[in-house]
């Protein structure tokens, strides 16, 4: 029987090994996740802060104006309701630290914390932040509509404006879809790490 020992590669039988990935691998790779999403965090609640207050200094200024009594009150509620929405969006959420010698399992933890905390405030974001952008517009221009309509004169320059906002709408909806996907996605991904790591 001949010996077919010299026939065998070593090298590449341990190369066509499967990887396997450390855990000392892992969880560098999550720390890394980990302290990418709590930037991500901190720039969205950065980010959460810009809509409130510009409608919130804008519905001032509608405020102030001598404009008739219904606007006014329609300005001072969307300024409440934006400044209400600064608390709302950003309470509890300021992302914490994550330890330099977190375990996996804490590491996993944690990220699933900031992507749950970036859905939340995307979820908060149209109550809280388009809400009082639409009524404060909505105070500006729904005044002018019954004028428009009756001189026909106002309208058709009203047009590039309403187009503009149409289109600001839909993208920040077609904004707000894809980053919830991302969301999700990642989430997907940390679910993928714990599945391998219990193996």
């Amino acid at each position: 029987m001949p010996n077919d020992s010299g026939s065998i590669d070593p090298k590449a039988i341990w190369q066509s090994q499967p990887r396997e990935v450390s855990t000392a691998m892992l969880e560098k790779m999550v720390r890394r996740k980990a302290q990418e999403l709590r930037r991500k965090t901190r720039r969205e609640l950065l980010g959460s802060f810009a809509a409130p207050v510009a409608v919130a200094a804008f519905s001032a200024i509608g405020v102030s104006l001598d404009y008739n009594p219904l606007q006014r009150v329609a300005f001072a509620l969307a300024m409440a309701w934006s400044l209400a929405g600064v608390y709302v969006l950003n309470r509890g959420t300021w992302p914490a630290k994550i330890a330099g010698d977190a375990a996996l399992a804490t590491g996993l933890e944690f990220c699933r914390r900031e992507i749950q905390q970036q859905r939340d405030l995307s979820r908060r974001f149209l109550r809280w932040s388009f809400g009082p952008i639409v009524l404060a517009i909505g105070a500006l221009i729904v005044p002018a509509i019954p004028s428009a309509l009756r001189g026909g004169g106002a309208l058709p320059k009203m047009t590039p404006f309403f187009t503009l906002l149409a289109l600001w709408m839909i993208g920040l909806f077609a904004i707000r879809r894809s980053r919830r996907r991302e969301l999700d996605r990642e989430i997907d991904e940390l679910n993928d790490i714990e599945k391998e790591h219990s193996r």
